[in-house]
C-alpha cells in the first residue's frame, strides 16, 4: 500500500510541475501580449507606499477640498487643484522671429504710445522643399593673337548624383527621415504630394541607393575603426528581408552589431543568418575583450587566446526578473543582491572615477557581493525544479559565472552590454514602420546608415547636418583622409 502511495505522490507531483509550467507560460504569454517589458526592481517592501508619498511632499500639484455637499447615498466632494507651475521657458533665440503689429481698432491719431505689450507664440510650418537655381554666366575668351578662343564658365558645386535633380540637402533628408525617424520612403512621398511635389518612388529608392554607394568608403573606416578596438559588446537582431530566390515569405536577416564603448562607436553589419561564422569571420583579427550574452555562438571565443570574454548582468538579471511570477521570494532575494553591484555602477557614474578608481571601487565593494550572489544561487539551486523560470536562471547564472566576473579586473569595462542594446533599438522601431528590406543589398545598405547614425547619436552630432555635408564632398575628397568625414570627427 505504501508502494502505491508513493507512486501516486510521484505521479502527483509529476502532474503539478506540468500544471505550473503550462500557468507559467499562460502568464507570460499574457504579458507580451497586453505589457510592455519594463524591468523595473525594488527590493524596498515599501515601495508603493513611498511612491505614493511623493506626492504629498512634492510641490508638483497640491489638492485642497474646498466643500462637501452631503448628497443621498454619497459624498461628493468638490475639489480644485493647484499646481505649482515654475513659470514658461524662454523660447530659443535662434528661431527666425516674424513681427507682426496689431494696431487698435479705435481712432488713435495724435496719442503717442506708452509702452507696448509683447506676446510670444511658437508655430510650425511643414518642411519646406524649394529649388536651389545655379545661374553661371558664359564667356568667350581669346588668346593673345586672337587666332583661338576657349569656353569659361564656373564649376557646379559638387552634386551626390550626377545628372539628377536631387540634392545633398533632400537626399539627407530621405535617409534620415527613414533610418533616424522610421518614415518608409513612400509616407515621406505622400507628404511632399501635399506640397505638390510628385517624385517617382523608384526613383527616391535609386537615389537613396547611389548616396549609400558613395558613403561605402566611410563604412569601411569605421569598420576598421571599430575592430581597432580593445573592448566590444556583441549583440543581434533579426529582421525581415525579400529574397527572390523565396516567393511567398521573408527571409530572416540579422543585424550583428558591434559596439565600441571607450571611443562611442557603432557597427552594424548585415548577415543572412545567426550561425557562429559570421562573427568568426568579422573578429578574426580581433583582440582585446569581448561581452555578450549567453548566446552559444559566442562560446568560440573562449578559445581565442587574444579574446577575454565577459558576460552581461542586465541578461542574468532577467531571467530572475522572469522568475518573480513563479517564486517571488528566491526571485526578489537575488535580485536585491545584484540591485548592490548596480548601485556599485552608479555610484561610480556619479563620482566620476577614473578606470584605476572604478577598478579599486570594485575590489572593494562588488567582489563580497559576487561572493554572497555565488552562495545563494548554489544553495537555490538545490531546492528550485531545473525546468521552472527559477531553476532555468540559476542555471544560466551559475554556468556562466566566470564570466560575469571578468568586468571587476578592469575599470573601462561594464557590468552589463545595455548601451549596444540602445543602438538597436532604432532597428525594432523601424521594423515596426517599414516591416521589411527589399533585398538583401538594401539590408546591408540599411547596415551601413544605422552605424553612422548611431554613432552621430552618440556623439551628439545631428546626423541630417553631418550628412548634408558628407554627400557635398565625399565624392572629391581623398581616400586616405576619409576617416575625417566619420561622425566622430564632425566639425561644423
Amino acid at each position: 500500500m505504501q508502494i502505491v502511495n508513493a507512486s501516486q505522490e510521484k505521479v502527483i507531483e509529476v502532474h503539478q510541475q506540468q500544471i505550473s509550467l503550462l500557468q507559467l507560460q499562460l502568464a507570460e504569454l499574457q504579458k507580451f501580449i497586453f505589457s510592455g517589458k519594463q524591468e523595473k526592481f525594488s527590493s524596498d517592501p515599501n515601495a508603493h507606499a513611498l511612491q505614493a508619498a511623493l506626492f504629498d511632499n512634492d510641490k508638483i500639484g497640491e489638492v485642497v477640498v474646498e466643500s462637501i455637499k452631503q448628497v443621498e447615498g454619497y459624498e461628493k466632494k468638490k475639489t480644485f487643484v493647484r499646481v505649482s507651475h515654475p513659470g514658461r521657458k524662454p523660447l530659443p533665440d535662434h528661431l527666425r522671429k516674424e513681427s507682426i503689429r496689431l494696431e487698435p481698432t479705435e481712432d488713435v491719431s495724435g496719442l503717442k504710445p506708452v509702452g507696448e505689450e509683447v506676446t510670444e507664440v511658437l508655430e510650425y510650418q511643414p518642411g519646406e522643399l524649394f529649388i536651389k537655381e545655379y545661374i553661371r554666366p558664359e564667356y568667350i575668351k581669346p588668346n593673345e593673337d586672337g587666332t583661338q578662343a576657349k569656353r569659361v564658365i564656373a564649376q557646379l558645386p559638387c552634386m551626390p548624383i550626377d545628372k539628377a535633380i536631387v540634392g545633398p540637402s533632400l537626399l539627407a533628408h530621405l535617409m534620415v527621415s527613414k533610418f533616424v525617424d522610421h518614415l518608409p520612403v513612400y509616407r515621406q512621398l505622400q507628404i511632399f504630394t501635399r506640397q505638390k511635389v510628385d517624385i517617382n518612388h523608384t526613383t527616391a529608392i535609386n537615389w537613396i541607393k547611389q548616396g549609400c554607394d558613395l558613403i561605402i568608403p566611410l563604412y569601411e573606416a569605421l569598420v576598421r575603426q571599430v575592430l581597432k578596438a580593445n573592448y566590444l559588446s556583441v549583440d543581434e537582431t533579426t529582421l525581415k528581408v525579400i529574397d527572390q530566390k523565396v516567393k511567398g515569405r521573408t527571409h530572416q536577416g540579422y543585424y550583428w552589431v558591434y559596439y565600441d564603448t571607450s571611443n562611442k562607436l557603432a557597427l552594424f553589419q548585415y548577415q543572412k543568418g545567426r550561425a557562429g561564422e559570421y562573427p568568426k569571420e568579422t573578429l578574426k583579427d580581433y583582440q582585446g575583450y569581448l561581452q555578450t550574452d549567453g548566446y552559444a555562438a559566442y562560446d568560440q571565443f573562449d578559445a581565442v587566446e587574444a579574446i577575454t570574454t565577459l558576460n552581461c548582468w542586465a541578461h542574468a538579471r532577467r531571467k530572475f526578473y522572469d522568475a518573480q511570477d513563479h517564486d517571488k521570494e528566491r526571485a526578489t532575494a537575488v535580485l536585491t543582491e545584484i540591485q548592490r553591484l548596480y548601485k556599485i555602477e552608479s555610484h561610480c557614474q556619479e563620482k566620476q572615477y577614473t578606470p584605476e578608481q572604478i577598478k579599486q571601487y570594485r575590489q572593494e565593494c562588488s567582489i563580497p557581493i559576487l561572493a554572497s550572489i555565488h552562495t545563494l544561487l548554489k544553495e537555490q539551486l538545490s531546492e528550485a525544479l531545473p525546468q521552472s523560470p527559477l531553476g532555468k536562471a540559476l542555471q544560466y547564472t551559475l554556468s556562466r559565472w566566470d564570466k560575469l566576473c571578468v568586468y571587476t579586473q578592469h575599470g573601462e569595462l561594464r557590468i552589463d552590454n545595455n548601451l549596444i542594446e540602445n543602438s538597436i533599438r532604432p532597428v525594432a522601431l523601424g521594423r515596426k514602420n517599414y516591416l521589411f528590406a527589399g533585398s538583401h543589398e538594401a539590408a546591408q545598405r540599411g547596415a551601413m546608415l544605422y552605424s553612422l547614425f548611431a554613432t552621430c547619436r552618440l556623439h551628439h552630432i545631428n546626423p541630417t547636418e553631418w550628412l548634408v555635408d558628407v554627400l557635398s564632398k565625399i565624392k572629391n575628397y581623398k581616400i586616405n583622409q576619409i576617416e575625417e568625414l566619420l561622425p566622430q570627427n564632425y566639425k561644423k
